[in-house]
């Protein structure tokens, strides 16, 4: 078993897996083996059907038990090559609709922030459409200033792209960045090192409970509202798919669900 985990290890790594999704195969692949173990099921499609039915019930979410099984399919596929399949769909994905935060309540949040780092840090993840990944992993090169502009590298996926920098916050920026070295995280911890995710996260719901926000908003929800107020702005949906860096145009659509002013201006008969 542990001569299949560091193959699998190995095999992720080769193929640049993010080290996020790395462990989460290994811990599903770990959990199938054991689960596996000294029992005698007719076949592959068997064990698996059954290691799913036992870890996922009925309480888990779609995606979690869809990563259990690519995990499955993984281990199959590619460690032990195995290319006989296994027949089953994935589970159905809930298409609830992003939470989306409105421009007061953005405004409200970064009021009831009083440390300045982390501030800008989340009205630039707002400004410019950023995950929390991508703010933590932010450096100083990546900023242009002048053209206003932020080059995010080896995003989800492994894909660069340009977003846009607020010209509201330049001088903060400038002020922020001044006698520090190119290659600086711009948000810092105080010993030189990259913020922890979870210190944003923190703040952020500190101040969502202190601006009394009631949405079950979470640092993701800036990605959010950037993409809803520009396409309320009326910007092209094409071009926020850019910015956000969708693969797929109907990842961004979801977003004019939210958006349509047809909709919105439907009266209720009561």
């Amino acid at each position: 078993m542990k001569n299949i985990i560091l193959q699998a290890e190995n095999l992720l790594k080769l193929r640049n897996y993010s080290p996020k999704t790395r462990k989460s195969y290994l811990f599903y692949i770990r959990q199938y083996l054991n689960f596996i173990k000294n029992k005698n099921f007719k076949n592959k499609q068997e064990a698996v059907e059954k290691f799913l039915l036992e870890k996922f019930p009925n309480k888990k979410s779609p995606q979690t038990t869809n990563l259990a099984l690519n995990a499955v399919k993984f281990l199959y596929e590619k460690v032990l090559k195995d290319n006989t399949g296994v027949n089953l769909k994935f589970a159905k994905r809930s298409k609830k609709l992003p939470v989306v935060l409105s421009r007061k309540e953005i405004n409200h949040i970064l009021e009831n922030i009083t440390n300045q780092k982390y501030k800008l840090a989340i009205a630039l993840a707002y400004a410019g459409g950023l995950r929390i990944s991508e703010i933590q992993n932010l450096k100083i090169k990546d900023i242009d200033l002048e053209e206003l502009t932020i080059h995010i590298k080896n995003a989800k996926g492994k894909k660069d792209r340009i977003t846009v920098f607020p010209e509201k916050l330049k001088t903060n920026f400038q002020n922020l960045l001044a006698g520090r070295k190119n290659d600086d995280f711009i948000f810092s911890s105080g010993r030189g090192g990259k913020l922890t995710t979870r210190s944003f996260q923190v703040v952020f719901k500190k101040a969502l409970q202190k601006a009394k926000i009631k949405k079950p908003a979470t640092f993701h929800s800036l990605r959010h509202s950037f993409a809803t107020h520009l396409l309320e702005n009326g910007t092209d949906v094409r071009y926020v798919q850019k910015l956000l860096g969708h693969a797929n145009i109907r990842t961004t659509q979801v977003y004019t669900q939210i958006t349509n002013p047809k909709l919105k201006n439907i009266k209720s008969p009561l």
